[in-house]
């Protein structure tokens, strides 16, 4: 009886720890239960979510090309460049624009030289004029005396027409000019304005995207030459099914995700382009992006809708153990520590979705500590 007594104490041994029938039951059973902190596998209401892929655009940008058809003499910036509102960015050649100019600045000399001797012509035909008044004046009442003679009086009532004919003409003369000026001044600015055609400014302060001209070549009316986007000015035009359309309202908060920034922002619906794309069958959504540093447009974002809320059995972001593609917890079993495989879904601000693996109610560690192995035995502390 000595000999059979050995091997069922061995045996008693062997089943008394957390582990079973572990190949190493001893370590588990000898070994001092691990403090660790509970958390419960709950089941909440969690967002759902529409996620939308578009691509960054500037809010603002304007394509710069020529209003004349010229040769481009300096292309002062670069792909990259930033530049200021008003700065030069192409001038074109402007010698037969200033010839135009020149042209008219000497009608308008000329206008300005003949104002003196017309003002003289008036200031002379009006004496003439005051002259003649006054003597027919004198002869009517002579005449209606009868000192003089019916042709005399005749002579100064002719005389009288003749000046006032001349004091008509001369003034005249005289609107001629001011009118002739006016055109001249406006001829100045017309061939003025144009050759402002030839230097082609930025219309706001941004950054330069693209260009397609050279020192040399000919500016065609039309024809891009520089495109301008205004920075800090971004948005996210998202291609939305039109299915999800009925879940997007214009004002709506919307989180949006960039790739290039690997960060999350928060953005507002701006636009809803009505017309829907017959290949696609998606609507364009224009989302405002808040100001970011070295955003650009053409980079790549994705944006998600709110579409309700559905349930889903969910834990604490501490409580999940990620070994590459693997994904598990510790549920708390007979006051030991059991590994259970988990499928998880979408992460959020309330934890981590479990789509398989777990039930609700069902008790955790979290956080994990570290050096934690399957069967080793707990102790739950607050």
């Amino acid at each position: 009886m000595r000999f059979m007594l050995v091997p069922m104490l061995a045996s008693v041994a062997i089943l008394g720890g957390c582990g079973g029938g572990e190949p190493h039951p001893k370590t588990a059973s000898t070994a001092p239960a691990i403090p660790v902190q509970l958390a419960t596998a709950s089941l909440q209401q969690w967002p759902e979510l529409y996620e939308a892929t578009g691509t960054v655009r500037a809010r603002t940008a304007a394509v710069v090309s020529s209003r004349i058809m010229a040769t481009v003499q300096q292309v002062a910036v670069q792909v990259g460049d930033r530049v200021r509102e008003g700065q030069l960015l192409i001038a074109l050649d402007s010698q037969d624009l200033d010839v135009n100019v020149r042209r008219a600045e000497a009608a308008g000399a000329e206008v300005l030289s003949a104002i003196p001797e017309a003002d003289s012509g008036v200031a002379g035909a009006k004496a003439n004029l005051d002259l003649a008044e006054s003597t027919f004046q004198r002869m009517q009442e002579l005449a209606s005396k009868k000192s003089i003679s019916n042709q005399e009086f005749d002579e100064a009532s002719a005389r009288l027409k003749s000046a006032q004919a001349a004091y008509d003409m001369a003034r005249a003369k005289r609107t001629q000019l001011d009118s002739k000026r006016a055109q001249v001044q406006q001829e100045i600015r017309g061939a003025a304005i144009v050759r402002d055609y030839t230097r082609l400014c930025a219309p706001f302060a941004g950054i330069v995207t693209a260009k397609s001209v050279e020192p040399g070549s000919m500016a065609a009316p039309g024809a891009p030459l520089l495109t301008i986007e205004r920075e800090g000015a971004y948005r996210l035009e998202a291609s939305v099914d039109e299915s999800r359309l009925p879940f997007v309202k214009a004002g709506q908060s919307v989180d949006v995700a960039l790739e290039s920034l690997d960060r999350q922002l928060t953005a507002r619906v701006s636009e809803i382009v009505p017309s829907v794309d017959a290949a696609s069958r998606a609507y364009i959504v224009k989302i405002d992006l808040p100001a970011v540093p070295n955003l650009r447009s053409g980079e790549f974002g994705r944006a998600r809708f709110p579409m309700g809320a559905r349930n889903a059995v969910t834990i604490p972001l501490p409580a999940l153990v990620e070994r590459g593609q693997l994904q598990s917890v510790f549920a708390i079993e007979d006051g030991c520590a059991r590994t259970r495989l988990v499928t998880t879904g979408e992460r959020g601000p309330i934890g981590v979705e479990v789509l398989s693996g777990l039930s609700e109610g069902e008790k955790l560690v979290s956080p994990v500590p570290p050096g934690l192995v399957d069967g080793a035995r707990v102790e739950v502390r607050q």
